[in-house]
């Protein structure tokens, strides 16, 4: 790499090489065409393959928020969305697609309780908050976007949870003492995530998927992102017992190159290649993968 020594703690990369590692045995006798509807939270979906929490679109393809939830509207699928104003969410709920509305770990607490208020007022189909970001990024340490960010208790949390009807996802659990918690503060699901690599030498979310789903014994979903790039990197999450898998670089990829339509393209492309592993491991729905088809 032009004599750069490559970071062997990247977490990017080692979640890469994990989803690379994990391979798949075929069943074929007695299999059916596979269907990749999914069911969540009262809402029907084409695909568990999801937009992953995204913001500030706007450089990668113009008004490129909407253009990508155009785009997922168009495939059937959920879409995340990450910072960002009021107005913006409602034009993406505007476009008709489902969304899971992200907050950011505002140290101001009413920033947070405003926020919840107004996605909920919006449409959002969820909610929820990223809990790997109570000390910003690496580039941004304490802030999201210029507005200080800090940690929450499970006692913030459960108020978090309590000021909503709606379902209040934790995104960013790593761990099953973090899944123990969820829990405990009422969560309607979870997101397995590392952020993109907050963290260096973080765990990839599908090694450490198996012991979480152990903890939340079928209680509520628990998602997952990071390096989900294509149709087999979604099987591996699912057979491995995600409810659905989110897909972030993929879709901003279709975004630069042809807005909506590339959006459109990516996400049925993955769904595709998805269905295809499914029909070849005697596998009828996302719900129904056996995780003993995956070799580890």
């Amino acid at each position: 790499m032009n004599g750069e020594p490559v970071n062997r703690g990247n977490a990017e990369l080692i979640t890469r090489e994990y989803l690379d590692s994990l391979q798949v045995e075929l069943r074929t006798i007695d299999a059916v065409k596979a269907s990749t509807a999914m069911e969540l939270f009262g809402a029907s979906f084409a695909t568990p393959v999801m937009v992953t929490a995204l913001s500030g679109l706007d450089k990668t393809y113009p008004n490129g928020m909407t253009e990508t939830a155009r785009g997922a509207a168009a495939a059937g699928a959920l879409m995340w969305s990450g910072i960002g104003s009021e107005d913006e969410l409602e034009a993406l709920i505007g476009t008709g697609v489902k969304i899971i509305k992200i907050i950011k770990p505002y140290e101001d607490r009413d920033l947070i309780f405003k926020k919840i208020a107004h996605a909920e007022k919006a449409g959002v189909l969820a909610l929820g908050m990223d809990t790997d970001f109570v000390f910003g990024s690496k580039r941004h340490k304490g802030l999201a976007m210029g507005c200080p960010v800090s940690p929450k208790t499970l006692e913030d949390i459960k108020s978090f949870v309590k000021a909503t009807g709606l379902p209040f996802i934790l995104k960013g659990v790593l761990s099953e003492q973090d899944a123990e918690k969820a829990l405990e503060a009422g969560a309607g699901g979870i997101m397995v995530s590392h952020h993109q690599g907050i963290l260096d030498y973080a765990v990839p979310p599908l090694k450490i998927l198996p012991r979480i789903l152990k903890v939340i014994n079928k209680r509520i979903p628990v998602f997952v992102d990071c390096g989900i790039a294509r149709g087999m990197d979604a099987f591996k999450a699912l057979a491995l017992g995600a409810k659905a898998a989110g897909v972030g670089k993929a879709v901003m990829k279709g975004l630069a190159a042809e807005g909506a339509a590339g959006v459109q393209k990516v996400i049925e492309d993955i769904t595709e290649e998805l269905q295809w592993a499914m029909n070849l491991t005697g596998s009828s729905d996302p719900g129904h993968i056996d995780p003993a088809v995956i070799w580890q």
